[in-house]
């Protein structure tokens, strides 16, 4: 019987305990701690128990991997490395996924991470392969997504002696870990995993386990240390009066604006219906999109730099700012004002401006009893004001999305995509300019995610999340929405989707052009430089490599391409002609 562990509280639900199936429980069945939806869930340990498959250091360490939850490796076999990746292969309950580049595999992790809640592991040898993580390792650092990273190393009698490959590790991932040790000897292996993934778990960061070539052979005996009971619960909430003094705050504004970010998924349908009980508007930061479904009238769009002209008059004109779940990220811009704020991190609250009520706890646990105690309020007048505003936002964007010019603008393909993507599709986005008018244009649903480089804002992410995102999850769609630079630096990982039968569907804005760059440069008075890009063939790419490829410069065929691409089984990618130039034809 297995076991799952709730990401947000890291409750336990065992099947042999409960006496029934996880699978079995309904839809609507909630975390019994934490309040966290059964979606959130992950699961542990598998049916048969976890075992090594010998007495090996290599075999104990992946052993101990497992019995924590981690079902996935990526990376490249390498000479300082092969102990462990032989014993990955002789576990059926773990998988190892080969990849083109090492960076993709740092992002894989961290992708996995955003999307789950849960941690990955990413495998190199020591060397090129360890530098190579160090993109993808920053931005789960910086977005506090648990990752494991392990790397090999020269054997123990050549650390120091400049062998090769050989560099200092532990020197090297320490600016960006919140563990960062060297196995040296066979009775560390159990604590060292299980103090690494807690830190990376209770911490939100990487942890980094460098083994000796020669130690990953040797024998070992130590038992495996099982998840439950080694692990603290999480489920944090504020004490009753602070909750009270927040309410009376809440009750007494007369236009008060609530806004969500990335730490409101928990408590998206309590943050509706206290939306709904206040009559406040709600608006998102950019990793919050999504969290709301954008078509609800309350619903104001993003506020920030991608953000809609409503969330930002209603903010600005606010007399209470509710901030639930957010870091207050400089591009997010919540301006100072009269504020409550919500978070699980005792760091985050206060963190720019002075706040009259910081709740430190879930938000699954503490917006439902801020919407217990909170009176109802109608407020007539506001509510129209939303809704005048909220059209004169949309009238734009529709009148933007015209779908006849040529180049293709990159409005219109995004409101093909709005029409044609499921309600439950896994969206990855790389960073420029598709990323900006995906954040701009893109009306999401809430059973949709959305997965892509925060606060590092690394290009190069988009094609590494989707092809995790379609490896957890088979049955739902993948679209990944990128660029021409940011796709090529990482293209030869296609190859990936082809390998192991992911049907990703790729949307390449092809602008022939570091477009957001060039825009900056207009903006801020340089010469336009070295933002052209050299053409390439992508579709043609896409079916060197096995897969589907589609070329599509004509509007007026969009949609029938679109709607062809998805209707494959296969990995796509679909290489669009579009115009770098940002609103109009005569910018």
């Amino acid at each position: 019987m297995a076991e799952y562990r709730c990401t947000v509280c890291n409750y336990v639900y065992s099947e042999k305990e409960e006496k029934r199936k996880f699978s079995e429980l309904p839809e609507g069945w909630r975390c019994p701690v934490c309040n966290a939806p059964k979606s959130l869930f992950v699961k542990l340990t598998p049916r048969k128990g976890v075992k090594p498959v010998s007495n090996t250091v290599a075999d104990v360490f992946i052993a101990q991997m497992i019995e924590w939850g981690v079902k996935y490796v990526f990376g490249i076999p390498g000479t300082s490395a092969l102990g462990l990746v032989d014993s990955i292969r002789k576990n059926e309950n773990i998988r190892y996924i080969q990849v083109r580049h090492e960076q993709t595999a740092a992002f894989m992790a961290s992708a996995y991470a955003k999307l789950t809640g849960h941690i990955a592991a990413c495998l190199t040898v020591a060397g090129p392969g360890a530098t190579n993580l160090a993109t993808g390792l920053y931005d789960a650092k910086l977005d506090r997504a648990p990752v494991l990273a392990i790397t090999g190393q020269v054997e123990r009698n050549r650390i120091g002696t400049g062998a090769s490959q050989e560099i200092d590790q532990h020197a090297f991932f320490e600016p960006f870990s919140v563990f960062n040790m060297t196995l040296i000897s066979p009775d560390q292996i159990t604590n060292l995993v299980t103090a690494a993934i807690k830190h990376a778990l209770l911490l939100g960061g990487v942890a980094h386990i460098d083994i000796p070539r020669d130690i990953q052979s040797l024998e070992c005996d130590e038992k495996i240390k099982p998840f439950r009971d080694n692990i603290p619960n999480r489920s944090i909430t504020t004490d009753e009066k602070y909750l009270k003094g927040a309410v009376e705050i809440i009750n007494t504004s007369k236009r008060p604006v609530i806004i969500v970010g990335f730490g409101g998924l928990e408590a998206r349908e309590y943050i509706v219906k206290l939306a709904e009980k206040i009559d406040a508007p709600i608006v998102t930061t950019f990793r919050g999109k999504g969290v709301v479904d954008e078509d609800h009238p309350l619903y104001m769009g993003s506020h920030g730099t991608i953000g809609s002209t409503a969330a930002a008059e209603l903010v600005r004109d606010s007399d209470l700012l509710i901030v639930i779940g957010s870091s207050f990220s400089d591009l997010t811009q919540i301006p100072e004002k009269r504020m409550i704020q919500v978070d699980i991190d005792p760091m985050m609250i206060a963190r720019r401006y002075p706040v009259e009520a910081g709740i430190i706890g879930r938000s699954a646990i503490v917006i439902p009893r801020i919407l217990k105690l909170v009176k109802k309020h109608e407020r007539v007048d506001y509510r129209e004001r939303m809704g005048k505003l909220k059209r004169r936002w949309l009238r734009p964007l529709k009148a933007e999305a015209d779908p006849k010019s040529t180049p293709i603008r990159p409005q219109y393909i995004i409101s093909v995509l709005n029409r044609k993507l499921d309600e439950d599709a896994i969206i990855t986005l790389d960073v420029g300019e598709n990323g900006w008018w995906f954040g701009r244009n893109f009306q999401m649903k809430s059973t949709q995610r959305v997965l892509f480089s925060g606060y590092l804002g690394s290009m190069g992410f988009g094609l590494p999340a989707a092809l995790v995102a379609q490896l957890e999850h088979p049955e739902r769609q993948v679209a990944c929405i990128t660029g021409d630079g940011g796709f090529s630096m990482v293209m030869g990982d296609f190859l990936t989707a082809i390998k192991y039968d992911l049907p990703i569907k790729v949307f390449l804005f092809n602008n022939k052009n570091l477009a957001m760059i060039m825009q900056e440069q207009k903006v801020e008075n340089y010469p336009i430089w070295q933002t052209e890009l050299q053409d390439c063939e992508f579709a043609g790419f896409a079916e060197d490599c096995g897969g589907i490829g589609i070329k599509a410069d004509d509007p007026l065929e969009l949609e029938k391409v679109v709607d062809e691409a998805l209707n494959y089984d296969e990995p796509v990618l679909v290489d669009i002609d579009t115009d770098p130039r940002r609103f109009l034809a005569t910018d």
